[in-house]
């Protein structure tokens, strides 16, 4: 029987909680990882009324989007809000797991799934999450002769990890040439003539801080009294992942009629919009949830369009200004998306582990907003 860490797991494959900002709470909220699974709900938020409903059901599992612990408790009184929701989980032992902004950033999250639905094209990252690199690139010089001893020892140290497989390297052969000096105790050659060696080269990455270790050991089994080697840094790779995504638009159309292309296609009961409506739009950016955080790079983007939700007065009059148009769909309706997709995601993973757990998309939840 499948518990509480192995679905856990499952989600960390897809939205790992390193990706979430310093400043959210993603994870375990409330439960322990060695509980049964035997039932999973899926919902937007950890409200009372969700819980209770899944402790009512018996429910093991409920996977949200939102936080319920977003912020530190002082105490945990079972009058408050969050108290009594605490105290339902743990009487009825239902675990509440939640992915936040990892979901948010990581790709094919909730943004690559708003960006879908809208049926943006040649899709990517609007916010690319920093990426910096913490390898370096080790290059070897060793005698043809002397290769396997050299490269056993490298196995033998943190050399040479990429993703899941370990002692990656790469070898290619050349010659080398070397004028031992007066007071050299040279392996191969004599002091004062120029000498020349078939040599083989081998390239492995290295974590920085493992570097020294590293070459000490490898050193202490290569043959040469001094051992001829190499460390390049590697620059930064273009993350997969980040807030928001910018895509082309489908066909030729102006605002209006892409404002109301998104509000058919996401089923909206309406659609805020600033900006002109005749305007022609071919590209759009996108952030699930509160998007104002991203308005600067939006406009520093080639994107006619931005479509968010909790967008402010002062960032349509900016917007306005830059010659460009926001769409507001509101914060629920960006992020309720999560919810099918998530429940494929898991359905697809407890199959092939063989589990019989039910996933379950809880669909009550309604917008705090209604507009008259």
């Amino acid at each position: 029987m499948a518990c509480v860490q192995d679905i856990i797991d499952i989600m960390e494959e897809w939205a790992p909680s390193s990706l979430a900002e310093s400043w959210d709470a993603v994870g375990l909220q409330v439960g322990r990882k060695d509980w049964p699974v035997r039932s999973i709900w899926v919902a937007l938020d950890p409200l009372p009324e969700v819980v209770a409903a899944a402790c009512d059901q018996d429910i093991d599992l409920l996977i949200t989007h939102h936080p319920l612990l977003f912020k530190p408790l002082k105490n945990i009184d079972f009058n408050s809000t969050s108290g009594s929701i605490i105290y339902q989980s743990a009487v009825h032992r239902l675990a509440v797991y939640c992915a936040h902004t990892n979901l948010d950033k990581v790709s094919g999250g909730l943004n690559d799934i708003l960006a879908q639905r809208i049926g943006l094209d040649q899709v990517r990252v609007l916010a690319p999450e920093e990426d910096t690199a913490d390898s370096c690139k080790l290059v070897l010089y060793v005698p043809a002769e002397h290769e396997q001893r050299v490269l056993n020892a490298l196995f033998e140290t943190p050399a040479g990890i990429i993703g899941d497989y370990s002692c990656c390297t790469f070898t290619n052969s050349g010659k080398g040439s070397f004028l031992p000096g007066s007071q050299a105790k040279p392996f191969i050659g004599k002091s004062g003539e120029i000498s020349y060696a078939d040599e083989i080269r081998i390239e492995t990455l290295v974590k920085k801080q493992d570097v020294s270790t590293v070459v000490s050991h490898v050193r202490s089994h290569h043959p040469y009294q001094t051992m001829a080697f190499d460390v390049y840094p590697l620059l930064p790779a273009q993350s997969r992942h980040g807030f928001g995504r910018t895509g082309t638009i489908t066909g030729s159309m102006n605002l209006f009629q892409f404002a109301q292309c998104v509000k058919e296609k996401l089923c909206l009961p309406n659609v805020k919009i600033s900006g002109n409506p005749d305007m022609s739009v071919q590209q759009a950016a996108v952030c699930s949830g509160s998007g104002s955080g991203l308005l600067n790079i939006f406009l520093a983007s080639t994107a006619d369009v931005f479509i968010s939700g909790d967008l402010r007065y002062h960032d349509a009059r900016d917007v306005e200004s830059a010659g460009k148009a926001l769409l507001d769909i509101g914060h629920f309706s960006s992020e309720r998306l999560m919810i099918e997709p998530v429940c494929d995601y898991l359905r697809r993973r407890i199959s092939i582990a063989s589990w019989e757990i039910p996933v379950t998309a809880y669909q009550l939840e309604k917008d705090p907003f209604t507009v008259l």
